[in-house]
């Protein structure tokens, strides 16, 4: 990779948790843990190499698998330490060890006592996974032997769930680890490294999700389609290989969860439609699907947000890049393996509006959540949408003091993402009765129009694609 995009904000986490290391030196326990986790492919092992880089500090790696045993994972981190940078790494040489105890006494002997190091176990849920005893060993080991030399120990993980669980009051590691979150590269971060203005730039994310092994195959101000056509022509490209390889890895052997997620993928929404189109699941079925979807993070469940509480849940899938993928590439890779990516394509261009259209509007929830001038009201807490069985209405944006059900609404808005068509007088009167029909709203609730083509009216507070995308600098 010739340039390292983005990722400022959790270098400097990082750079300020070493500084602590540093600074402690030999006082006492020196060693910090940091439990980062981000969705697969966000280029969570990519951060963590160019830190290390950056350090120049000594260093060891170990990624453990998904496919091996535990006998697998010492051999392999016996390996991983004997060419490693740490000073005493000769140590590991002709090494054995039995469990993951001496493998970690093996490690805590390599350590210098007199200088940082830094020590990486990346896809630490696959270690649990293969044994299920590494939390409490890790726990004994960290509190005896690693906190009390100068090393920065980066856990990382792409189990969201896992990840997120090894912190809590019940779990052997309890509050010895900061938490950090790798995100997806962000909007303006696509835009800066492709070359892109905002509304191209929002396009390029919704088809990316912001992972970097996409972006770096995406030529330089190259457009949707141009890049697409190139994509869709080569089966092996990252476009078409990252969905089905996270996939792979979050769900091995559930052929359940895959069913009921590309119903969700192929745009189906509520229990009752998403249960049919995975081919009539029984309810028992579907809901632990859903309930394995959810748990996992790949998919959300949200429901309408207003001041009137509301059982009609809806879901879509959470990552961008795997909404776009399951949506057109994951049905008809077969076409594109076959030389036929141009029937792929052809596909593409005729949904893409409308595809489009709902797929920007979580993403513009949190642009708009997260924008600080020209943005929300003051007060608010919480953004979403809101809808009834019938749809009628289904309300784009609703900003709220809090939610999931809210005492105050602070703004009702419309999100008008058409390529030429600003947001019009006709628009401005569906939005006036949407907010009659909105609990909570009242005649002196702010009306906000988010427009790619802008608004042509007055009466409202209208939002583009730049200050959307001013909002992730």
């Amino acid at each position: 990779m010739a340039h390292f995009y983005g990722r400022n904000h959790e270098l400097r986490t990082l750079d300020r948790l070493l500084h602590r290391v540093q600074e402690r030196g030999r006082a006492g326990r020196a060693g910090r843990a940091v439990l980062i986790r981000g969705r697969r492919r966000v280029g969570k092992s990519r951060l963590v190499e160019e830190f290390i880089d950056r350090s120049g500090l000594p260093s060891l790696f170990f990624t453990a698998s998904a496919q091996s045993s535990t006998a697998t994972d010492l051999r392999l981190f016996v390996e991983a330490g004997a060419t490693s940078t740490l000073p005493q790494a000769a140590l590991f040489a002709g090494q054995t060890p039995q469990d993951w105890d001496a493998a970690l006494q093996l490690l805590a002997a390599a350590l210098p006592a007199d200088e940082p190091s830094i020590v990486v176990l990346d896809e630490m849920p696959y270690l649990i996974a293969n044994d299920p005893g590494f939390e409490g060993t890790l726990q004994k080991l960290y509190d005896r032997e690693l906190s009390r030399k100068p090393v920065l120990l980066l856990c990382v993980g792409s189990d969201l769930a896992m990840m997120e669980r090894l912190n809590e009051y019940d779990r052997p590691f309890h509050q010895r680890g900061t938490e950090m979150v790798v995100p997806p590269l962000s909007p303006a971060d696509v835009a800066d490294m492709l070359g892109l203005e905002p509304a191209e730039a929002f396009d390029a994310f919704l088809i990316s999700g912001g992972l970097p092994l996409v972006l770096e195959e995406w030529p330089a101000n190259a457009g949707v389609f141009d890049y697409l056509e190139s994509a869709l022509a080569d089966p092996t490209t990252a476009l078409i290989v990252s969905g089905e390889r996270s996939l792979a890895a979050e769900f091995p052997a559930d052929a359940q969860a895959r069913l009921v997620l590309s119903a969700i993928g192929s745009g189906e929404r509520t229990h009752t439609l998403i249960g049919r189109a995975a081919g009539g699941l029984p309810a028992t079925s579907l809901n632990r699907a859903l309930h394995l979807l959810t748990a996992k993070r790949v998919v959300e469940a949200v429901t309408p947000l207003s001041t009137r509480p509301s059982k009609e849940r809806r879901y879509y899938v959470a990552d961008p890049h795997l909404r776009f993928w399951l949506a057109f590439l994951g049905p008809h890779l077969t076409e594109v393996e076959r030389g036929r990516g141009d029937l792929t394509l052809a596909r593409i261009r005729t949904s893409w509006s409308s595809w489009r259209g709902r797929a920007v509007e979580p993403v513009v929830r949190e642009s708009l959540f997260r924008l600080r001038d020209g943005g929300l009201p003051d007060g608010t807490g919480a953004i979403g949408g809101y809808w009834t069985r019938t749809n009628d209405p289904e309300i784009d944006l609703v900003a709220a003091d809090h939610g999931p059900v809210a005492k105050h609404v602070t703004a009702v808005g419309s999100i008008k993402w058409l390529e030429r068509k600003a947001f019009d007088g006709h628009d401005l009167s569906r939005l006036y009765v949407h907010r009659t029909q909105l609990p909570g709203a009242t005649e002196s609730t702010p009306l906000i129009a988010v427009s790619r083509a802008g608004v042509a009216v007055d009466g409202v507070q209208a939002v583009g694609p730049e200050q959307l995308l001013s909002a992730w600098r």
